[in-house]
């Protein structure tokens, strides 16, 4: 009988930078972002996909890091909280769910912002029902759902993310 792997090499780029590196193959996206590459901007909620703190974007699309193992993700582009700014410079999202309060304790805005920005490229202009359904897979603990949606409505009115 084969022995079964425990580990395998993977090479990942996450916010521009490629991540080379030897995983456990039971380890999780998130805890590969977190702990080997110490972006710590991707929370852990749950771990059964169900809050949305964990949301990243994998290959362009949101997806949930505390639902794949690391070596799923192999091969693959991500971006992070951490890769949304560019050259020091918040994205008028981000300066959006500021300057509307959207922050609230924090714990699920990098998901929040991360979900927000996919809705808002596949859909500059959504409506206050679309953007409700856009992030309804990221639960804010804090009630401050009606001020996210007003940022990312903001953002849709302004004409960009």
């Amino acid at each position: 009988m084969p022995e079964p792997v425990s580990e395998q090499t993977i090479s990942v780029e996450i916010n521009g930078e490629t991540y080379e590196q030897e995983v456990e193959a039971r380890k999780l996206l998130v805890h590969f972002i977190r702990d080997v590459v110490d972006l710590t901007g991707t929370h852990v909620g749950c771990d059964t996909g169900n809050c949305g703190a964990c949301t990243v974007l994998m290959d362009g699309k949101t997806i949930k890091s505390c639902m794949l193992l690391a070596i799923q993700a192999d091969g693959a582009t991500i971006t992070t909280v951490e890769g949304l700014a560019a050259g020091g410079e918040l994205t008028p999202l981000q300066r959006a769910f500021s300057a509307s309060h959207a922050l609230q304790c924090g714990y699920c805005t990098p998901g929040m912002l991360l979900s927000a920005a996919y809705l808002l490229e596949q859909n500059p202009h959504p409506s206050e029902e679309e953007i409700r359904r856009g992030i309804q897979g990221n639960i804010c603990r804090c009630t401050g759902y009606v001020n996210i949606v007003e940022a990312i409505k903001s953002v849709a009115e302004g004409g960009g993310a």
